[in-house]
C-alpha cells in the first residue's frame, strides 16, 4: 500500500481555506475535514454564548479534527484537513507522521493583511458565519494575525505550496490540482 497523502490547508481567518479545501476535495474525491465545520456542529448541538465558550469548543474541535484525521491515516487513506493551524500543532502532525508515514502537502493561504482584516469585519457583520464564533467580539484578538497576512508553516516535511488569496479570481486551481497529483 502506498503512503497516504495528507493535504493540510492552513492560513489566517478569511483566506478562503474552506472554499479551497472543498474544491480540492471535490476534484480529487477525498474526504475533507475542517475545524470550523466541526465547531459549528458543536454550536448546534451544545449551544453558544460568549467568546470563552467559543474558545472551549474550538479546543474540542481540534481534538475531534485530529481524531478524524487519525482514523483516516490509520486506514491508509488520504485526506484534506483545514484550519488556521499554528506551530503548536506541529507535535501532533509529527506524531501521526511517525505512526502512519503519510506524505505531506501543505497549502499555505496568504493574503494582503488589509484585505484580510476587511474580509474578517465584513464576515463578522454579515449572516454568513455562525453567530457562535463571536467574530464581532474579537477584532482586537485577530487584528495582528490578519494584518500579517500569513500563518505558520507546520514543520512536517513534504511540499509547502503558497496560494495568494488576495484576489480569489486569480487563483490557479488547475495548477494547484496538477501539482498535488504530481506529488501524490
Amino acid at each position: 500500500m502506498s503512503k497516504p497523502l495528507l493535504i493540510l490547508i492552513s492560513g489566517p481567518p478569511c483566506t478562503g481555506k474552506t472554499t479551497l479545501g472543498k474544491r480540492i476535495a471535490e476534484e480529487l474525491h477525498l474526504p475533507f475535514v475542517h475545524k470550523d465545520g466541526i465547531k459549528e456542529l458543536l454550536f448546534e448541538t451544545l449551544g453558544w454564548s460568549d467568546r470563552a465558550w467559543s474558545r472551549r469548543l474550538g479546543m474540542a474541535s481540534y481534538e475531534l479534527l485530529y481524531y478524524f484525521m487519525e482514523i483516516q491515516l490509520r486506514a491508509g487513506c488520504s485526506l484534506i484537513v483545514e484550519s488556521n493551524f499554528s506551530s503548536l500543532s506541529t507535535p501532533k502532525f509529527l506524531e501521526f507522521k511517525k505512526k502512519y508515514h503519510y506524505e505531506a502537502f501543505q497549502i499555505q493561504c496568504v493574503s494582503n493583511g488589509e484585505v484580510l482584516f476587511e474580509r474578517f469585519q465584513r464576515r463578522a457583520e454579515s449572516e454568513e458565519r455562525h453567530p457562535g464564533h463571536g467574530d464581532h467580539l474579537n477584532y482586537d484578538e485577530f487584528q495582528s494575525v490578519l494584518l500579517r497576512g500569513k500563518g505558520d508553516v507546520i514543520e512536517i516535511g513534504g511540499i509547502v505550496y503558497e496560494v495568494d488569496t488576495t484576489d480569489f479570481g486569480a487563483i490557479d486551481y488547475t495548477k494547484l490540482i496538477e501539482t498535488i497529483l504530481l506529488f501524490g
